[in-house]
Order: C-alpha cells, then sequence, then structure tokens
C-alpha cells in the first residue's frame, strides 16, 4: 500500500451559503485541485478511505460542505484526523460575509437559501441566515482560516484561496486590511485596531481628494504625535506576538487598521505597518488590502 506524499494536501471548504463557495471551488481547480461538492457528511468516511487506498489519485483534494447535513464539526474533525494518518496536510477554510451582503445575493440570484422555506421573502432569507450562523458556529472557531468575502472581488477570492491552502506550512501568512468603521469591520480579522484618535486628513482641503497611499497625505498622518504612537504601537505589538501564533500551528494572521471611512489614516497607517512588517518578517508572507479606499 502506498503513502501519500507529505505534499497531498487535503482542503475542507465551508461556511455561509451565499458567501462564494461556488466561486471557490472553480478557484482551486484552477490551482490542481479535484473539488467533491454536497457529497452527504456520512458518506466522507468512505471517501477518505479510499484516498488514502489510492492517493495518487487526490494529490490535491477539496471537500466542500454546509449547513445542510447538520453541524459539520464532526466531519471536520474526521478529516483531520485522516489527513495525519495519511500524511497529508489539511486546512479547513471558512467562508463569511455580512447579512446585508448575503441577502443581496439571495436576492440577485433568486435561489433559495438551504435552510429557507419555499418563500424567497428577505425575512425568510434573514432567519434562514440567522440559523445558519447559529449551526455552523463551531466550524468557524475551528476553521484554519475565516474569509470575508463580502467586499472581495473573485480574483481577489482567488488570490486569497491560493494565498491560504499552498502557503507554506513554516511560515505564517500575515494579511492587513485598512477600513472604514462606517462600512463595517471585516469578518475575518484576527487583530482590529482603530486609529480615528490620529490627526484627520479629511478636514484638509488639498488633502481630502487623496488617500492615504500618497505622501503628503502619510506625513500629515504619521507626523501627529499620535499617529507616530499608535503606528509604533501597532507594529511592536504585533513584532512582540508574532511567533506566538506561529507556535499556536496557524497559517495565517489577519490584521486590520480602521479609521472612519478607510480612505486616509488607516491606510497610511497599514502601508507603514506593512513595509516594517516586510523587513523584519523572514520568512513569513505579507500581504495588504485597502478594502474602502476608493468608497465614499
Amino acid at each position: 500500500m502506498s503513502t501519500p506524499l507529505p505534499e497531498n494536501k487535503i482542503v475542507l471548504l465551508t461556511g455561509m451559503s451565499g458567501a462564494g463557495k461556488s466561486t471557490a471551488t472553480k478557484s482551486l481547480e484552477d490551482v490542481g485541485f479535484r473539488t467533491i461538492d454536497n457529497l452527504p457528511n456520512d458518506l466522507i468516511p468512505a471517501l477518505l478511505e479510499k484516498i488514502r487506498l489510492q492517493p495518487e489519485r487526490f494529490a490535491r483534494l477539496c471537500l466542500v460542505v454546509d449547513a445542510r447535513d447538520g453541524d459539520p464539526r464532526s466531519t471536520i474533525d474526521a478529516v483531520r484526523g485522516s489527513s495525519v494518518q495519511m500524511n497529508a496536510e489539511s486546512r479547513v477554510v471558512y467562508l463569511d460575509s455580512r447579512d446585508d451582503v448575503l441577502i443581496r445575493r439571495f436576492s440577485e440570484t433568486r435561489h433559495r437559501h438551504p435552510l429557507g422555506g419555499p418563500m424567497d421573502a428577505p425575512s425568510d432569507v434573514a432567519g434562514a441566515i440567522r440559523a445558519e450562523r447559529l449551526l455552523l458556529s463551531s466550524a468557524r472557531e475551528v476553521a484554519d482560516a475565516v474569509i470575508d468575502t463580502s467586499d472581495l472581488a473573485a480574483r481577489e477570492l482567488r488570490d486569497r484561496l491560493v494565498e491560504e491552502v499552498l502557503g507554506g506550512s513554516a511560515s505564517i501568512g500575515i494579511h492587513v486590511t485598512s477600513f472604514g468603521y462606517k462600512h463595517g469591520v471585516p469578518l475575518d480579522a484576527d487583530l482590529v485596531f482603530d486609529v480615528r484618535s490620529v490627526a484627520n486628513p479629511h478636514w484638509v482641503p488639498e488633502l481630502r481628494p487623496k488617500d492615504g497611499r500618497d505622501r503628503e497625505v502619510a506625513t500629515y498622518v504619521l507626523s501627529d504625535p499620535a499617529g507616530r504612537l499608535i503606528e509604533a504601537a501597532i507594529r511592536e505589538f504585533v513584532f512582540a506576538t508574532m511567533d506566538t501564533y506561529v507556535r499556536d500551528g496557524r497559517g495565517r494572521l489577519s490584521i486590520a487598521v480602521g479609521c472612519t471611512g478607510g480612505r486616509h489614516r488607516s491606510v497610511a497607517i497599514s502601508e507603514a505597518l506593512v513595509a516594517a512588517l516586510r523587513q523584519r518578517a523572514g520568512a513569513h508572507t505579507v500581504n495588504l488590502h485597502h478594502r474602502d479606499v476608493d468608497r465614499t
């Protein structure tokens, strides 16, 4: 009997209905994964046994599970246990999105929510979403990565997935997101830093049309005493705690930096933070996303 090579990977993809699992599976297929969707949970152990006997057929496998068969926590535990026995790397990726975005997506596609009734009214969808969140809460808690797709384009979701499932296990992927509180806090953030006490370029007429990537705006933000203090405090906290996340076995650390609109202060401080992290991160990868910089 042959044994899977250490580079064999099993991805278990789960999360909220409407959060982008179909898009995600297509993205994983593009990088060589064989995806199996909508397989009843009670049939997955038989599939895992087949994988154990024929590892060459399933070098990269993605299993998609959702709430239709109830809480998938036991399935997650089974996949993780089997992957250890097969010397394969497993990753549990949970896709999430804000309730208002999920409701809009169901309204636009006119698809029925898997936990909903025959009606597709917003109130019915909202109730189904609440029920699904409760049902999947334990799966979200144990996921290796939680990706908030509320504001991600398909290309951005693909990049995030590839980073999650193909990144090296000996390092941690650091993802920094600037955002505006008025647009909501990113759901996938591990650490959230509030920089709204920093001097705001919005009130400077010549700086208002620009954003935090502009040198003048960055200088204004980081020259402010509060701006210097907060940026340094965030940087030192991340440096001081990064190794604890690696020792905990995490593959990813998501950091969110927020101001009011997500255009000036959070962008400038995120840029400075990422520049410092890239100088010191070593084997770790550092990515930056300005979620709300083009919003008004």
